[in-house]
């Protein structure tokens, strides 16, 4: 391979975001920011711990930057979707506020956009400039494992309405959206983190459903959006990645649909890719699909090893440098529109009193919508509200397992190096039977599959808090104990939580007690579930899917 001028070298480190490990800099991503010269970075809940390090974390990265001769800052992107995923949501840095499905359920587009603004306006103030979000699939299967609650719903429309005002309140803030998983992640039961999902859908029931959404953010002129990790064979004729198809990234997207933004693919080591191409194949087959930045998020020999297959691809002709310089036009346009210029960046500092008071706003905001998307889906019998004067509450949260890569703890929280889980209960569920334990005496029970209540617990309580999480298809066997638990209930009173997504509860037609469902497990959710439970607030939503 002939030896690439530093000019090329150059142009090829801005079609890369790759993550790093730790709170502070080190070597591996010097080195790729200053030899590789890496023109994007990922910040994971790995690199945050409160808004000062994370500042200043940036503050370095752009100086690295700026002493290598990058013509532009880096963009410093984020998977800040809210809700479960929420990488910037720390006790001492972003406010929690609730995701997709559960704003989706307050109703109000107005509410999205209001959080989408909230949330970009803490990014910004810490020097994040992209946010992987909004979610725009579709959930149109019950058994998704790694979209759900991450979704808007399930009505197409819907959906369009909701990313559109998330992709404006970012844009507002100046934080770059990337909506994301083009075409569509909705429609299957595989998750892209572990296999290939194969989505056997024609062209026309793309149209009429995964597209929706992506066509008004085209529309919208939307900033970014990512592409995803599966086959779509009645399409493109094989089972290659749409990340990595020409067919989808450049013929569809580009072509057909308009689009003129920039495109980025989502993480290239997650196995619907790596098993098959390898994240360093993967790159390079991206590149040529039409993609204008590849994510690598975790290892550095996977994050070089692509950069010198693209070397190795422009050298023998297979990856076009006329093509990629096209491609880093848009590069160059999202960088002016977002990362401002060196002047700003480098003499950015915190007003801590601003931060206070944004702070402060923001947190009134995310009660405001955690209200409004806790949803009573039913209470026939009016068992809400629960007196805190009537006696001990049992409180019966189920066993903690892992929903997908997106969602789970990367750093070991949740199971231990041999896969053992650390607290069955998990910090939820803790802060959610805390929450009881604070207006009346509780007995709180880990359940899981197969297991019964204790008799002289279930006779001793006065009532019964029971919550799910996906009780449905492979987490049925929640559904079950709940069904077991209900023959020896003795006509207490019983209020079932649904802590994610509601497809296990919507079918109780005959329940004999309240239902409620907050679409997520953050302790934010959970503890609103406790107020409206005690009649502190009211539950006001609505459920945003259906049973299909």
């Amino acid at each position: 391979m002939s030896e690439l001028s530093e000019e090329i070298r150059r142009e090829v480190g801005q079609h890369f975001v790759f993550g790093f490990h730790g709170h502070d800099i080190g070597d591996d991503i010097t080195k790729l920011i200053s030899q590789y010269y890496l023109g994007n970075v990922i910040l994971m809940k790995r690199n945050i711990r409160d808004v000062e390090q994370v500042h200043g974390l940036i503050q370095k990265l752009q100086r690295i930057a700026k002493d290598a001769g990058h013509e532009r800052p880096l963009m410093i992107g984020i998977d800040q979707e809210n809700g479960l995923v929420s990488a910037f949501s720390t006790e001492e840095c972003g406010t929690q506020f609730p995701g997709a499905m559960a704003v989706a359920a307050s109703g109000s587009t107005d509410l999205a956009e209001k959080v989408a603004y909230g949330s970009a306006s803490e990014m910004r103030i810490a020097g994040i400039n992209w946010d992987y979000s909004p979610v725009a699939d579709v959930n149109s299967d019950p058994r998704n494992p790694v979209i759900g609650v991450r979704s808007f719903g399930d009505d197409p429309q819907e959906v369009a309405r909701y990313v559109s005002a998330v992709s404006k309140g970012l844009t507002e803030a100046r934080v770059a959206p990337s909506a994301k998983h083009f075409p569509g992640h909705g429609n299957t039961h595989v998750d892209s983190h572990l296999s290939l999902p194969r989505i056997m859908a024609s062209k026309e029931t793309l149209a009429a459903t995964e597209l929706v959404p992506f066509k008004a953010l085209v529309e919208d002129q939307v900033a970014t959006i990512m592409t995803g990790h599966m086959a779509l064979p009645m399409i493109t004729g094989d089972d290659t990645p749409c990340s990595l198809s020409r067919e989808i990234t450049t013929d569809l997207l580009r072509k057909e649909m308009h689009y003129e933004g920039l495109i980025v693919t989502d993480c290239l080591e997650m196995e619907a890719v790596a098993e098959n191409y390898g994240s360093e194949g993967g790159a390079v087959l991206a590149l040529q699909a039409g993609a204008d930045v590849v994510m690598i998020c975790h290892t550095l020999g996977r994050q070089q090893g692509a950069i010198e297959k693209t070397y190795s691809a422009i050298s023998d002709g297979s990856l076009s440098i006329l093509s990629l310089k096209d491609s880093g036009r848009r590069v160059a346009a999202l960088k002016t529109q977002f990362a401002s210029t060196w002047d700003e960046v480098l003499s950015s500092s915190i007003d801590m009193d601003e931060w206070t008071a944004l702070k402060h706003r923001n947190a009134y905001l995310a009660r405001s919508a955690y209200e409004a998307s806790t949803t009573v889906l039913r209470d026939g019998e009016d068992t809400l509200p629960l007196s805190p004067s009537s006696g001990s509450i049992l409180v019966l949260t189920p066993r903690m397992e892992s929903i997908n890569l997106a969602v789970d703890d990367a750093d070991g929280v949740l199971r231990d190096g041999q896969g053992r889980l650390r607290n069955t209960a998990g910090p939820s569920y803790n802060a959610f039977a805390a929450a009881v334990s604070q207006r009346t005496s509780i007995q709180h029970v880990v359940y899981g599959p197969g297991e019964e209540v204790p008799n002289d617990l279930l006779r001793s309580a006065s009532s019964i808090v029971f919550a799910t999480r996906n009780g449905f298809d492979k987490g049925s066997w929640q559904v079950d104990c709940l069904r077991s638990l209900l023959k020896v209930l003795h006509e207490k009173p019983l209020v079932v939580v649904s802590t994610c997504a509601p497809y296990d509860v919507l079918d109780f037609e005959d329940f004999p007690g309240a239902v409620l469902s907050t679409m997520e497990f953050t302790v934010s959710a959970l503890e609103t579930a406790v107020k409206v439970i005690f009649g502190e607030t009211e539950g006001k939503g609505r459920i945003p899917v259906h049973l299909l």
